[in-house]
């Protein structure tokens, strides 16, 4: 068992390595990977497959959101400064704040921990083991002890060795004791989502799994000013959260962002756009693809959508979607996962249980196929704008 155990870690390590190295130098505006140009030279019909993965390796355009001027001075900042800045702000207001997990130290994968142990010691931002399971049993520990405790999962794809301790220890743990204890004070944050090159292992979403579990909070920004502003609210939020960041929007995602330390309400959806024909509903980077589809369908077919960004998954906003479908009569839910139990059925049922009389089609799910997540085919599987458009053309016409 031990020879298994060293093969299987060693294994995880060394998949690890290649894809962390590949989503560092590869997260960016619209480019492939030269990793994945390179497995697709080696593939049969290389030069058709390689222009149509490059033509779809971005497959939304970022436009930033209206520079907020109710939080005070902002500057420039990516997704992952953004997240940056929040931690940085937790570390010099709370002196029981601490942050760990894989290669936080150095600045993570992704660079969102960077310079924070130089600034605030090795105490408090500190590397632990090539283990999930025990990241966030620690920080439940700490939670329970009084330290507001912020566990980062290298990727969404490895938070299922953790699911015990999430799901059976961490949402449990106020409501067995009576409310006498309890690890309010634990956010775990994750990448999370495709990314234009992560295949099966670095571009899941597994937020429908956590969905089903009373007890923590699973929260998902769109771009660096509702992501610094979220992070914040589910770091003081006196409930276990878990908060996934759209990997490819770390460098894509650029607004002014304050500087000083904010809050955004939890389980409160978001009207990006008003319309009147269609309801649009997503998250995180799902959100500019809809963006996009309710622009489309404007100039093409002059259907205007009204666009939802529902930023908490559990618990989410009903109230607003629902009152937003009873408007319009017609419901569009998207999400990169897998269709099958993921959370737009979830949304779907409920606005047929509270919308039945006022729909005037079936309401539609675009979302990721019942499979693993692609690499070369990744342009085929995900839920882009034309497959939104084909189903809000069907939608309008049913």
């Amino acid at each position: 068992m031990a020879v298994f155990e060293t093969m299987a870690a060693a294994a995880r390590f060394l998949l690890r390595g290649a894809g962390s190295k590949a989503s560092i130098a590869n997260v960016n505006i619209g480019d492939q990977s030269l990793f994945g140009i390179t497995l697709l030279r080696l593939s049969p019909n290389c030069s058709s497959q390689t222009k149509t993965q490059r033509r779809n390796a971005a497959h939304f355009t970022y436009h930033p959101d209206p520079v907020p001027t109710e939080y005070g001075p902002t500057t420039k900042m990516n997704l992952f400064q953004s997240v940056t800045s929040a931690l940085d702000n937790t570390l010099a207001s709370d002196p029981t704040a601490v942050i760990f997990g894989e290669d936080v130290a150095f600045g993570g994968v992704f660079r969102c921990t960077v310079g924070l142990r130089d600034k605030y010691g090795k105490d408090r931002v500190f590397n632990t083991p090539l283990c999930e399971q025990g990241i966030v049993g620690f920080g439940i520990g700490a939670a329970v002890a009084g330290a507001t405790a912020i566990a980062e999962i290298q990727f969404a794809d490895y938070i299922y060795p953790a699911f015990d301790q999430i799901v059976n220890e961490a949402a449990k743990y106020r409501y067995r004791s009576g409310n006498l204890f309890d690890c309010g004070n634990l956010t775990i944050r994750a990448p999370w989502g495709c990314v234009g090159h992560g295949s099966l292992y670095h571009s899941q979403s597994p937020e429908a799994f956590f969905a089903h579990c009373p007890g923590i909070k699973v929260v998902i920004p769109r771009g660096p000013v509702q992501c610094k502003g979220l992070l914040l609210s589910c770091i003081a939020d006196q409930n276990p959260c878990i908060f996934f960041e759209p990997k490819i929007l770390y460098r894509a995602a650029v607004e002014q962002v304050p500087t000083e330390a904010y809050t955004i309400p939890l389980s409160q959806a978001e009207v990006i756009q008003e319309g009147s024909d269609v309801t649009l509903v997503a998250w995180g980077t799902q959100i500019h693809v809809l963006r996009e589809v309710a622009n489309m369908a404007q100039e093409k077919l002059g259907v205007s959508c009204e666009l939802i960004d529902l930023q908490t998954i559990l618990p989410w906003d009903t109230e607003t979607v629902c009152k937003s479908v009873a408007k319009t009569g017609r419901l569009l839910i998207s999400h990169e996962a897998p269709i099958t139990g993921g959370f737009a059925a979830e949304i779907s049922s409920t606005v047929q249980e509270e919308c039945f009389l006022n729909l005037e089609a079936p309401i539609a799910r675009v979302c990721g196929y019942d499979t693993p997540f692609p690499h070369i085919f990744e342009p085929f599987y995900i839920p882009d704008k034309w497959k939104c458009f084909d189903a809000v053309k069907k939608l309008i016409s049913y």
